[in-house]
Parts: C-alpha cells; structure tokens; sequence
C-alpha cells in the first residue's frame, strides 16, 4: 500500500558504527600499468558536505543521483563534463535511514532505505523533494546498526529487488533479516529468497538475471557474488524461522549441517543455490559491493561481464560467468585499483562512464579517505588480459583480449593451478582447505591465437581453481596485465 507523506525531509535516523580494525591486504600502488587502460578521476565535493556514498543513479541529462549513509541525496550536474571543476551538488533530500538503493522511472527517484522503499518526487522542478512516498515497507527492523538493506534498480517486470543484511550479521530480529524482496510497482513486498548474510549490493547482468553480492562470515566460508533466484536458499540459514510468515516460495529448506561443504549441502538442500563466483578472501579483497556492466561496449573489451566493487581494498574486481548444467559459474580477476577510499555504490552509465564512490566509516579501507565520489573511463586502449574462461569436460578453454605468444602460452610451464574449498560451517569464515594441486598436461593454443585450451588431470567440482598464467605473452612481447584468475567449478560440463 502507498502512503504519501506531503513534507520536505523526513526524521533522520542516525546510527553510530563502531570503528573496526580492518586488514587492508598488502599496500603500494596499484599494479604497474593499469592507468594507461583506465582513468581515474576523483569529482570534487564541496566543503561541508559529507558524501558516504551508498548508491549512485544516473538521472536524465546527465546527471547523478547520490545517495549517502547520513541519509541525503545530492543531485549532481557537471560528472560527465571534461572540467570537473564545475561539478555542482544540490540537496534533494535529506531525513533518509541509510539509502543503499537509488532507481529513476517515469520522473521519479526511489530510494531503498533500511525500513522501505520510497518514491521521492520534486512536483515544482527545483531540484529539491516535496513528497516523500512509502512503496513498500514489508520488513522490519530491530534498530541494530548492521540491518541494512540494498535495492536494486527496475527490474524488466518493474519491480525492485531487496536484499537485506541480518541483524549484527549473524541473527534475525526482525521480519524477513536475511531474505530477499520484490517491491511489485503496486507497492506490494513479495519474498522471494532467503539464506542471505550481509550483503554489500546488488545489480543484474546483461541478461537481467539479479545477482547480489555476499560478505565472507558465518556460512560464508569467503565472499561471493551470488544468483538470486525465486525460491532460492542462498546459504546461510539464520534468518529461515520467517518461513513461518509467508508460503510465497515454498517450506522451509532442510537446515544445513556445519562443518560440511557446500557441494555435499546442495545434494541434500534442493533449494541451495551455490556462489556463482567465490571471492577468495584476503586475494581478491575482502568486502565485496555493487555490481554494474557495461553494455555499450564504450568500457574497454569486457561487454556484458560485471564490475564489483570492493570496501576494504579501495578497488573494482571483474567477474564474467557462464551456466553450466544450469547453474551460474565463472571466474573472477583483479581489475583497477588505487580509488581513494572504500567503494560501496557502483553504477555504469550508458555511455561507458563508470561512477563509484563509497565511505571507509565502521571498517577503515586502503584508500585512506572517509568518503570519495570518482568516475572511471576507458582510454582507448585495450590491455592484455584474460577476457574469459569457460570449462571443459578435462579442463578450461582461456580466451583473451590480444593474440598470444604461442611458444609461451602453449608451454604448460607457463601456467600453474591450485584447486581448493571452504568449510561451509556456522562459525565465522573458513580458511582454504582440501587443497589439490593438478598437473597441466596439455596447452593447446587455437588457430586464431586468442585461446589456449588447457587439459588438466584432475578437475575438482565445488573447487575454486587458482590459475597462476606469469608466464604467458602476448604476441607483442607483453606480459598479462593480471596474470590470475579465480575460477568457481560448481559444475563439470559433460562435454
């Protein structure tokens, strides 16, 4: 049901978070190179204004919507422009609870807030809102500091997508912590998945399919980006007694045993969707965020693959997939660095300009700034990478952006791989255990010089497969701009 409030800012509900010693992984500057692909510009923020950014909206005419864990929206004019130095800030609103979620439609602005989703519009064009209105508001909340809630943009059925975060990250206190919502265009709250631990954002791919990603913790062996789906156990059973509440998808999943793995868990709990791609903690970061893809094809060569932010490391990861047997798998890849604090909102722009931007409150970040608003463009040149991978009854099919050397890339000494998995337990995290190191029998490069085939003895399903690749070049003499990949085998193609 809609509710409309007619006033110009709501009460602002302010939490205080503890500040948290966080391992920000190794320092220096980002790896050598990077720059000369992607650019990185920091828009400036006017004095005063504290900009924790919490989601990022692209608006009409160029222009950004930013919303900040204080609970304000600026509306931005000049973040597209060549002089940054002309980049104006308006307050749109303020009184919000922590807006991790912003959507644009039909003149519109909605903003996922911890208790709700609300329509934000300005009735007399002068950038600032007279109406605030109540979409959805089917969840609850207990008034803990870590319950936050991500929205996503529409959806091509127009709905939003809610992740909720559980409450301290461990327990639920409240309505459907740990769940996933819809947010119908009538206003209704329709559950759609449970098993969620502490999110950090949530996006779609270019085939609309909506993925959200994971915080390593309990249930959570390491991070994730994970398929969410209608009717989807995603992990993580704490927040599962809200069964109780709704028969919108089905009973209760059997409760997962600790201590276990996640591909025996699946075989019992036909519910379990598994990560589509694990993060490995503490190598590709530690907190993973937003999730954004290009589809202009105006961001460098990765069409269509996701970009996913990181707090801890002050960075952005690459993640492509594919479906195997009918599950999401792919591999992960570590893609720019130096941003200058810890990222949170993500979103592309429809011409290949990326904004990020983000806040180090609670956890500290690499970056060393509290809070940063910076947009990312292409230079034009393309990089040496890995573009994707794609497994095989024996092994993986590797393709990438620029011809390759055949003398190395077809030396299987060029290469090196390490399988490995988590403990799926209640406890916090899991170190990499199960360890098996396979042999690389085979490096076939293709006619064409843009893949390598690679057999391998022994392919280990529900593994992560690390692959080292230091000493392939490029037709030219260069080496990979990164030379790792970390790939999720949930499934073993038949052929």
């Amino acid at each position: 049901m809609l509710r409309k409030l007619t006033c110009l800012s709501m009460m602002l509900m302010m939490t205080t978070v503890p500040i948290l010693a966080a391992d920000k992984g190794p320092k220096g500057p980002p790896p050598e190179g990077e720059s000369e692909y992607y650019t990185i510009e920091e828009l400036p923020i006017p004095e005063g204004v504290v900009l924790e950014v919490g989601a990022i909206e692209v608006l009409p005419h160029e222009r950004l919507a930013v919303a900040t864990r204080r609970g304000e929206i600026y509306i931005i004019d000049g973040a597209f422009g060549s002089d940054l130095s002309k980049v104006k800030y308006t307050l749109f609103a303020s009184g919000l609870h922590e807006p991790l979620g912003l959507a644009w439609k039909d003149g519109s602005l909605y903003a996922t807030q911890r208790p709700e989703v609300t329509r934000l519009q300005d009735t007399n064009g002068d950038d600032r809102t007279d109406v605030f209105e109540t979409v959805a508001n089917g969840w609850g909340i207990s008034g803990d500091y870590h319950e936050f809630a991500f929205g996503s943009r529409f959806d091509k059925d127009n709905n939003i997508w809610v992740v909720l975060c559980l409450t301290g990250s461990a327990s639920a206190h409240a309505d459907f912590r740990g769940w996933c919502m819809r947010v119908t265009p009538d206003g209704k709250t329709l559950p759609t998945a449970s098993g969620i631990r502490s999110p950090g954002g949530i996006g779609f791919d270019a085939d609309g399919e909506v993925f959200y990603t994971d915080n390593q913790g309990l249930w959570n062996g390491s991070s994730s980006v994970k398929h969410l789906t209608v009717g989807a156990f995603e992990g993580n059973p704490s927040g599962n007694g809200y069964y109780s509440l709704t028969d919108a998808i089905g009973p209760r999943p059997t409760d997962p045993k600790s201590g276990s793995r996640i591909l025996a868990e699946r075989a019992r709990i036909p519910e379990f969707v598994p990560p589509s791609v694990i993060l490995p903690h503490a190598k590709m970061g530690q907190s993973p965020t937003g999730i954004a893809y290009d589809a202009s094809g105006k961001f460098g060569p990765f069409t269509k693959q996701l970009f996913v932010g990181e707090q801890t490391w002050s960075q952005v990861q690459r993640v492509e997939m594919e479906v195997v047997n009918g599950v999401y798998q792919g591999a992960a890849y570590p893609f720019l660095s130096g941003f200058k604090c810890g990222l949170i909102g993500v979103r592309m722009a429809d011409n290949g300009v990326l904004f990020v931007g983000g806040s180090d409150r609670g956890w500290g970040s690499r970056g060393g700034k509290p809070f940063t608003l910076e947009r990312v463009t292409w230079t034009g040149k393309i990089p040496f990478e890995v573009h994707h991978t794609r497994a095989t009854p024996d092994g993986f099919v590797l393709t990438f952006t620029e011809k390759v050397d055949p003398k190395t890339a077809g030396d299987v000494a060029s290469y090196q791989m390490r399988e490995f998995t988590y403990i799926y337990q209640s406890g916090y995290g899991s170190p990499e255990v199960d360890e098996v190191k396979p042999t690389i029998t085979k490096a076939i490069v293709s006619d064409d010089g843009m893949s390598v085939r690679l057999t391998i003895d022994l392919l280990t399903k529900g593994h992560v497969h690390e692959l080292h690749m230091d000493g392939v070049r490029s037709a030219d003499g260069a080496a990979l701009l990164h030379p790792v990949s970390y790939y999720t085998l949930n499934e073993i193609p038949a052929k």
